[in-house]
């Protein structure tokens, strides 16, 4: 069973609608018990970071998060729930992030020719030997929606990076935690083969 973290996220409803076409069993939560016994854990996420962080700690899940991290269960985070995994985020400063993961989240630079926020579809760079990536072809577009992005600290977590106006980390591994910056939710074919990679980690 996969548990998706319930904490009034935007696009928690089309992450469970997309598990579900894949035959996966779902529970939408912010239960403690039933996310520690959930075989893999989803933090989804739409809008602005430091009202995340609020909705998180109000439900007294952030702990609940960093512990799960830590058990070695695969986690996903998508969009939103990428950048709180890091530190911080210029669109709330002074909010600390999850910090599972060192980097910050910065404002995508202005650009002739492109609208911020990016909205549409980019192609991936993909690194070698992505488990999240198994069967996708390098070079794939996935869907984003998105004003700010990640600037990795540690360029060995990257698993995928596109460019929108500056070199963006779309997509990070480390050990048991994913995270994308794209909706794979909203990404088509390619989307749903990326969910159904995370649904086969441990098979």
């Amino acid at each position: 069973m996969i548990a998706i973290i319930d904490y009034d996220a935007g696009n928690i409803m089309s992450v469970n609608k997309a598990l579900i076409h894949l035959g996966e069993e779902t529970s939408l939560t912010r239960d403690k018990d039933v996310l520690m016994a959930a075989d893999k854990v989803i933090l989804p996420g739409v809008g602005s970071f430091g009202d995340a962080m609020e909705k998180l700690k109000s439900y007294d899940l952030v702990d609940v998060i960093k512990e799960i991290a830590k058990s070695g269960k695969p986690f996903l985070g998508i969009c939103l729930g990428l950048q709180l995994l890091f530190e911080s985020s210029d669109e709330s400063p002074g909010v600390d992030g999850l910090g599972i993961l060192k980097g910050s989240i910065k404002h995508i630079p202005p650009k002739e020719g492109l609208k911020i926020p990016h909205m549409g579809w980019n192609s991936l760079e993909i690194k070698d030997d992505q488990p999240l990536f198994k069967g996708v072809d390098n070079g794939s577009y996935v869907y984003f929606v998105h004003s700010y992005y990640l600037d990795a600290a540690d360029k060995n977590d990257v698993a995928a990076t596109t460019n929108y106006s500056v070199e963006i980390d779309a997509s990070v591994r480390r050990d048991n935690i994913f995270a994308c910056q794209f909706h794979p939710e909203k990404s088509g074919e390619v989307g749903l083969k990326i969910l159904k990679n995370f649904i086969d980690i441990g098979r």
